[in-house]
């Protein structure tokens, strides 16, 4: 079996965030970036099928160089190739378009999507891939299992999960739950030491249309003086009279 994982370079959620040129461009100065999180839930599954199964798994990024060392992360968990869409990933039909390239050359018969990344949350780019290559999909994914050419995925939905039967080549949206937290891979020094000689390939992106285009950016408001109280009826006067919620 042959697995891509798409991966998404994002910042670390304790980064402090700021907009430079009128609110219009994320400022990456003094940001940290890491491996979107619902594709590292990915990638470790990924690696589930390598261990198990034989699969063999490369990683695919729309980004200019800078994504490099989450990508070599990425390798040094235990993926075997990576591909490198050289272009800024500024829009989710723009970056479909690219990986969608990479997955018809590459014959990929499972493709892992993170359901969305933590930057934009856009949460588009797996379902317009599906319907790019007209592969079978499952959104929000917190379980999957292969056999031959089966695939039997669990799906998290309002209330509960569904279970759902289909064949590769398929494309999944995961999230927290495809694997657990505790399951996550951290590189070790061998992992990293052979990261290094791992094929990273790196491509020009093809002509493609950027559907949209953002245009202001709004950091949320900054959050109120807080007030501390003695009494339970303290609490119970402010909440009725003050915050009029009881």
């Amino acid at each position: 079996m042959k697995i891509l994982v798409c991966i998404s370079n994002v910042p670390d959620t304790t980064s402090k965030i700021n907009f430079t040129e009128g609110d219009t461009k994320f400022d990456t100065n003094g940001v940290q970036f890491v491996i979107n999180p619902n594709d590292e839930f990915g990638l470790t599954r990924a690696m589930w099928f390598k261990e198990k199964q034989g699969a063999t798994v490369h990683i695919a990024t729309v980004g200019e160089a800078s994504v490099e060392p989450t990508m070599r992360k990425a390798l040094a968990i235990g993926a075997d190739e990576a591909i490198r869409v050289n272009a800024l990933p500024t829009d989710g039909f723009f970056v479909a378009e690219q990986l969608a390239h990479i997955i018809k050359d590459g014959a990929y018969d499972l493709v892992i999507a993170g359901r969305e990344s933590i930057d934009y949350n856009g949460g588009m780019v797996p379902g317009i891939l599906a319907t790019l290559l007209g592969m079978n999909f499952v959104n929000s994914c917190i379980n999957l299992e292969v056999d031959g050419n089966t695939a039997t995925a669990v799906r998290e939905i309002d209330g509960g999960k569904e279970t759902l039967q289909t064949t590769l080549p398929l494309i999944i949206g995961g999230q927290k739950g495809l694997v657990e937290e505790s399951d996550l891979k951290i590189p070790n020094m061998r992992g990293i030491m052979m990261a290094r000689k791992k094929t990273l390939t790196v491509v020009e992106p093809i002509e493609a249309v950027k559907a949209t285009k953002d245009t202001k950016f709004d950091k949320p408001a900054a959050k109120g003086a807080v007030k501390l109280v003695d009494s339970v009826d303290e609490l119970v006067n402010l909440l009725h009279n003050e915050a009029k919620v009881i």
